[in-house]
């Protein structure tokens, strides 16, 4: 009988705990921006953080593609941002957007590479409130000197540069 309450009593507990973690949902996006300053649409050595770029995150949902949630914000001096999504979106798509570059001489998107979608739910198999986002970036209208350079370093080797 002893065994029996205390086993209940543990049940209770542990019910009690799971009620008390139903809480609404909060969730930190994090990412970054960067120049690409060889314009090959990835990160490379010569990649410059851009401090100053306006991002925007948007959830819509996935069966009327209305929004549902939305908010925006500036990387810091690193290229950093943080954003504070409220609410488990399970039924939204959402995603990052690159806005708007501080740099006039690189504030070219590309079609494809300007969103990074992420997923803003508890019920998704992540055991975490941050979310990483990944990198976005804006290119150069030319690449820089020293491009051939560091994709050769990398075993990379374009056609012209």
């Amino acid at each position: 009988m002893t065994k029996a309450i205390l086993l209940l009593s543990a049940l209770c507990i542990v019910a009690l705990a799971n009620f008390a973690h139903c809480q609404s949902e909060v969730f930190d996006v994090e990412g970054k921006v960067y120049c690409d300053t060889c314009r090959v649409q990835f990160e490379t050595k010569l990649s410059e953080n851009l401090g100053g770029a306006t991002v925007k995150l948007q959830c819509r949902n996935i069966s009327t593609e209305a929004e549902t949630f939305s908010v925006e914000g500036v990387t810091d001096k690193d290229g950093k941002y943080k954003l504070t999504v409220d609410g488990d979106h399970e039924n939204d798509i959402c995603e990052v957007t690159v806005v708007k570059s501080p740099r006039e001489d690189c504030k070219e998107s590309v079609s494809g590479y300007e969103k990074a979608r992420i997923e803003c739910s508890d019920n998704v198999g992540i055991h975490n409130a941050v979310r990483y986002a990944n990198p976005l970036f804006f290119m150069k209208a030319e690449s820089v000197q020293g491009c051939k350079e560091a994709l050769d370093e990398l075993g990379l080797f374009p056609l012209e540069f």
